[in-house]
């Protein structure tokens, strides 16, 4: 019933937290404590949502608290959100990304502000719009966007994160290289199609996903061009990086914007996976670097939150952490909760116990 009992940093009111849509838990705080359900799946699912409504009323219940408000996420299609407007209980929006930071930032105990750098494949924003590489400013229970990755198209919505040679295709168009994209993957009947679709912006949503940016570059270097699952082909990624090194030109930094163009640029003409690889992330932890520090000077806040699901992977974290320590920023990653999805709940919850009544 409950996994995990999460020190928070001083006493809140009793709030209820009904997590993410993938690998969703939820969360209820009793003073200063935060519990954290079990992982329950996808609600998608009848399983995984009976799971996730028997958690609600049997921590409650156990718990013997009576929730002033419940949280749930942005995006107005999910079971849970739903669910949490169904409630008789005032029900508080969280963006997906603001979630992640403060879930690290509450699990260290951290009661002050914190630049967030949340990176994952998908979380709605405001205006509906497609995020996932977010740098925000965090205090109490409010947050402010100082700056996301560029944005690129995701040809066929969804579809793009199972299909890494679509991102790809995505980032030949930004460069200008859309005539290569049919060439590059015959097999795919789609890819003769593909270069027409980004023209016209046809079922091409834009994001800023650093989920989907890792997708391009395994789309560029012939790793998992079709995935079994979301994941595998950045998961083969990372498992090729054995010597990162660092692109010095292969990004830019404009009024918060980190673009990776020509990162990209170089990938698509790199022979060599493991080479790519590297310089993926070396390139990817230095820039990601640089943009924390501009941030820092922009806000005065030296304290980093480094969340979402990019930050499972340990390559981009054993080069990124020391890189940030060395400019004088106090990098926090997740502890007891996860770094992904199933540590939402307890970023919700602890931004909704901070709001005023």
């Amino acid at each position: 019933m409950i996994a995990a009992a999460i020190p928070l940093p001083r006493a809140v009111p009793p709030v209820l937290a009904v997590g993410a849509f993938l690998k969703n838990t939820v969360c209820v705080t009793r003073g200063d404590i935060a519990y954290l359900s079990p992982v329950h799946g996808d609600l998608g699912t009848p399983e995984a949502i009976a799971a996730f409504e028997d958690s609600v009323e049997s921590m409650v219940t156990a718990l013997a608290i009576r929730p002033i408000r419940v949280a749930h996420d942005l995006h107005p299609d999910f079971h849970s959100t739903r669910f949490a407007q169904g409630l008789d209980l005032p029900a508080v929006p969280v963006q997906h990304h603001h979630a992640h930071a403060a879930a690290v930032a509450a699990e260290h105990g951290h009661d002050g502000p914190v630049i967030g750098l949340s990176l994952d494949g998908f979380g709605l924003g405001p205006g509906n719009q497609s995020w996932g590489g977010e740098l925000l400013y965090c205090q109490g229970a409010g947050y402010r966007r100082l700056g996301h990755l560029a944005t690129l198209a995701q040809p066929g919505g969804d579809v793009a994160a199972r299909e890494p040679w679509r991102m790809a295709g995505a980032a030949l168009h930004k460069l200008g290289r859309g005539a290569e994209i049919a060439g590059r993957w015959p097999n795919y009947p789609a890819a003769q199609r593909l270069g027409l679709m980004l023209d016209k912006g046809l079922n091409a949503p834009m994001t800023s996903s650093a989920g989907r940016l890792f997708d391009a570059a395994c789309g560029l270097l012939g790793i998992h061009p079709l995935a079994e699952f979301e994941g595998q082909a950045p998961m083969a990624l990372e498992a090729l990086a054995d010597a990162p090194e660092t692109m010095a030109d292969g990004w830019t930094l404009k009024d918060g914007t980190l673009d990776f163009v020509p990162l990209l640029d170089a990938l698509a003409s790199c022979p060599d996976a493991r080479h790519g690889a590297n310089l993926f992330h070396g390139t990817l932890a230095t820039a990601l670097a640089q943009w924390c520090g501009w941030a820092r000077d922009e806000t005065g806040c030296r304290t980093v939150t480094l969340g979402g699901g990019c930050f499972f992977n340990k390559v981009l974290c054993r080069q990124l952490v020391p890189l940030l320590e060395r400019l004088g920023v106090v990098p926090l990653t997740a502890l007891k909760a996860s770094p992904g999805d199933p540590g939402l709940s307890l970023g919700q919850a602890w931004i909704a116990s901070q709001m005023e009544n």
